[in-house]
C-alpha cells in the first residue's frame, strides 16, 4: 500500500467541502457528534491544525509553532470552509514539495511528508463526520483513502474490517466487534512507520 502524498489530502478536502458547502445555512452552533466543540468551532480547529501542519513540515520545525487559537467572528461558514481548503491546498502543496528525508515538530513525533499528509487527512475526515453527524448530513469518503490512513497512521489497528469504520475506531469516535472502543490516550504514528516500535502510541501523561 502506498503512502500517502499531496493527491491524498486534496482528494480528502474535496470530499470534505462537498458534504459541507450544502450546509451553510444550517445551524452550525449545535455539537459536532460527540465532541464538546460546536459545529463551527469544530470547522475552525480543522483550519487552524492544517496550517499548524503545514507550517511545521515547510520550516522544519523542532519545536511547536505557536499560531492563533481562535478565528474572527467576522467569518462565515462559507468563508471558513473556503478557508479550510486553502489550508488544505497549501498542506498538499508544502507536501509535494518536500523530499521524504524531511522531518517537522508535532507531539506525537517527528512527522515526514507522508506523515503530516495522513494526519491532514486523518483530521479532516474525523473532523467532517464529527460536523456532518452534528448537522445530521451522510459522509461516507473513499475506502481506500480510509485504509491508507488507517495503514500510515495506525498500524495496530485491525485490517479485516470496514476501513471507514476502523478509522473512526482508532481515533475513538465509534467501537469495533471483539476491539471495543479505544482509549482516548490513543496517538498517530506520524513519524516513519519504520520507526514504529510495534505497541498502540498514547499520549505521556
Amino acid at each position: 500500500m502506498r503512502e500517502l502524498d499531496h493527491t491524498d489530502v486534496i482528494a480528502a478536502v474535496e470530499a470534505a467541502y462537498n458534504a459541507l458547502a450544502p450546509t451553510v445555512d444550517n445551524d452550525w452552533s449545535v455539537k459536532a457528534g460527540t465532541l464538546e466543540w460546536s459545529c463551527r468551532q469544530t470547522l475552525e480547529h480543522l483550519s487552524t491544525g492544517l496550517s499548524f501542519y503545514y507550517s511545521s513540515l515547510a520550516i522544519s520545525a523542532a519545536e511547536r509553532i505557536q499560531r492563533p487559537q481562535a478565528m474572527s467572528d467576522q467569518l462565515t461558514i462559507a468563508d471558513l470552509l473556503l478557508l479550510l481548503k486553502a489550508n488544505a491546498m497549501i498542506l498538499a502543496r508544502v507536501v509535494e514539495s518536500s523530499p521524504s528525508s524531511m522531518r517537522g515538530f508535532h507531539p506525537a513525533g517527528m512527522a515526514d511528508p507522508s506523515g503530516f499528509a495522513a494526519m491532514g487527512c486523518d483530521e479532516i475526515l474525523i473532523h467532517t463526520a464529527d460536523i456532518t453527524a452534528g448537522l445530521g448530513v451522510a459522509f461516507q469518503p473513499l475506502a481506500d483513502l480510509s485504509a491508507r490512513v488507517v495503514d500510515r497512521l495506525f498500524p495496530w489497528a485491525p485490517t479485516d474490517i470496514d476501513q471507514w469504520q476502523t478509522l473512526l475506531w482508532a481515533n475513538g469516535r465509534t467501537w469495533l466487534p471483539n476491539w471495543g472502543l479505544l482509549e482516548d490516550n490513543w496517538y498517530w504514528q506520524c513519524a516513519p512507520l519504520s520507526e514504529w516500535d510495534g505497541t498502540i502510541n498514547k499520549r505521556k501523561s
